[in-house]
Formats: C-alpha cells, sequence, structure tokens
C-alpha cells in the first residue's frame, strides 16, 4: 500500500504544481489536492491506520497549517518566501483554504475506499 500511495502522492503533485500554472483552474483545486497528498503521506508513514484517522490526522495537520499563516514571526515569514517554504506552508489564512483541504481529504480517502475496498466475494 505504502508504494501505492507514494505514486498517488507523486502523481497529485505535479497536478498540484500544473494547476498552479492553468489560469482556468480554481486556486482551491490545488489546495485540495495538497491537502490530499497530506492524507497519502500520513499513510505513507501510518500504512495500517484507517481511512478515517488518516483523515482526521490530514484534516488537523493541514489546517494547523492553515492557521500558522496567521503567524507573522520573522523566521516564519522568511520560510514562506521561499520556494518550498511556500510550497508547503502556503502564505495568507483563508477560511476558504480550510474548505478545500477537508474536500480534498474526503475525496482522496473516499478514492482509497474505491480503489482498494477489500473484496469479500
Amino acid at each position: 500500500m505504502r508504494s501505492k500511495r507514494l505514486c498517488l502522492a507523486v502523481l497529485i503533485i505535479i497536478l498540484g504544481l500544473l494547476s498552479r500554472k492553468v489560469a482556468f483552474l480554481p486556486a482551491a483545486l490545488g489546495d485540495a489536492l495538497w491537502a490530499s497528498t497530506v492524507f497519502l503521506a500520513w499513510g505513507i508513514v501510518f500504512p495500517r491506520l484507517s481511512g478515517k484517522w488518516l483523515a482526521l490526522l490530514a484534516l488537523v495537520s493541514s489546517w494547523l497549517v492553515e492557521f500558522s499563516q496567521l503567524l507573522t514571526w520573522d523566521w516564519l515569514v522568511e520560510l514562506r518566501a521561499t520556494t518550498i517554504g511556500h510550497l508547503l506552508l502556503g502564505q495568507g489564512f483563508l477560511v476558504s483554504d480550510l474548505i478545500a483541504y477537508a474536500l480534498g481529504i474526503a475525496g482522496m480517502w473516499g478514492l482509497e475506499n474505491f480503489l482498494y475496498k477489500k473484496k469479500t466475494d
């Protein structure tokens, strides 16, 4: 399952980066994809955790990152000014991002359930 999640995460990261380059795609799509990658990352770290716990971990951690954008500590502002810092930590708190994160995580949880549901036939 780890390798499937890793491959999916790489694909989603590429799609997320491309979503910022295509003007007609809403910014919320990139935010949802970012949060779905957080879900997958937790699944790679804790492969035996159920989807609901992965979703909860992903939601809490992504929301913490979003709320951290309200902090204006010099070192944190400087970190966010770097490319990697901006990609990982974002910049500028938006409530709409919290909604996009929740939707992205729910979508990834649903996709995993659909793709990897154990057959009981």
